[in-house]
């Protein structure tokens, strides 16, 4: 009988040991997961304040991505001052259910490509928020980033010091 309680122990000891590698592994994961999409994106949970500028920080390659929303739907933008307009990737364009205009040919850096002008009925980027921002549905972008353009930036002070970037505007502020 002994032998059975000893044996029995020794399995036992042996897959808590497992599980405790299992659990272990799962919390590394989690761990790094977050580590590396905070890398990616360190401003993921901006103040909403409508009081304050938005100060954004650089991510690990020296962009500033942040978490916002277009009409309400959480996406995650790219600050892009070479872009235009708000750049919105097809795919995530038929999530926001955005609806395209005729086709439009511009000019990127990749050359020149077929898009669809739409109508964002409100961008939000922590406590700045504009209504009726004009963008750009692109069939060619494979990710879910949103390039935050020109259409939405024009009306911001923009001021980068040591790796943060202020945004803060008087104007978007009064904006119907």
């Amino acid at each position: 009988m002994k032998k059975n309680t000893s044996e029995l122990s020794a399995t036992l000891g042996k897959w808590m040991m497992y599980l405790a590698w299992i659990i272990g592994l799962l919390m590394s994961y989690y761990f790094f997961q977050n580590w590396i999409e905070f890398k990616k994106n360190p401003n993921q949970n901006l103040s909403s304040n409508n009081q304050q500028p938005v100060v954004l920080a650089q991510n690990a390659r020296g962009h500033y991505v942040a978490t916002g929303s277009i009409n309400g739907i959480k996406v995650q933008f790219l600050l892009d001052t070479g872009a235009t307009d708000v750049v919105i990737p097809e795919a995530l364009a038929d999530k926001l259910n955005l609806t395209r205009g005729t086709a439009a040919q511009v000019v990127t850096a990749n050359g020149i490509i077929t898009v669809y002008p739409t109508t964002l009925n409100s961008l939000t980027l922590g406590g700045l928020t504009a209504r009726n921002i004009s963008g750009v549905i692109n069939p060619y972008m494979d990710q879910a980033t949103v390039l935050l353009g020109m259409s939405f930036l024009k009306n911001l002070s923009l001021v980068q010091y040591q790796g943060t970037l202020t945004l803060s505007s008087q104007l978007l502020k009064q904006r119907p």
